[in-house]
């Protein structure tokens, strides 16, 4: 393992988290379909364990956006580049997003499907780092809020498209 990656969150406490999130979901939508919207690319693995856990039908859609800026991070400017190919109108809606950090991304996808007219549209999401966040956004399923200000790696979160594939998430130290 590089010098670089320090071990923050095991395999076993994120699928326990996973888990838990899969059950509160199921619980929420009993009887209904929902549709779940993963945002990728990173939230494609944490997407597929959560729905391997849920007790309820999910339909599967994804998004990609990208924000745009001279530097590594957003300037608060977001366009969608994938958008769903599926309507979400009169529709019970999650957002799957594997971390939360300023929260504008975000706010701007929330905007985007509220446009849309879902019967409702929650989030949900396996991180979340409250200490970045420059916009207030109501998250209804956190796996894991963050203590530390630290950027993470694996679980489907990267650093220049590499350390998607580790199982566990990382402190990492460029």
């Amino acid at each position: 393992m590089s010098k670089k990656l320090k071990l923050l969150y095991n395999k076993k406490t994120i699928l326990k988290r996973v888990k838990d999130l899969a059950q509160q979901i199921s619980q929420d939508y009993p009887s209904g379909e929902i549709v779940l919207i993963g945002v990728l690319k990173g939230g494609f693995i944490f997407l597929a364990d959560l729905v391997r856990a849920l007790k309820t039908s999910a339909h599967i859609d994804f998004v990609r956006l990208a924000s745009y800026g001279a530097s590594t991070h957003s300037s608060g400017k977001v366009k969608i580049i994938k958008d769903l190919e599926t309507s979400i109108t009169g529709k019970d809606v999650i957002i799957v997003e594997d971390i939360i950090d300023t929260g504008l991304t975000l706010e701007f996808l929330k905007q985007e499907l509220t446009k849309r007219r879902p019967r409702s549209l929650k989030i949900c999401a396996l991180l979340d780092k409250k200490a970045r966040r420059k916009v207030e956004i109501g998250v209804d399923y956190v796996g894991i809020t963050m203590e530390k200000d630290c950027f993470v790696v694996g679980y489907g979160l990267d650093f220049s498209e590499q350390y998607r594939n580790l199982p566990e998430i990382f402190f990492f130290d460029p």
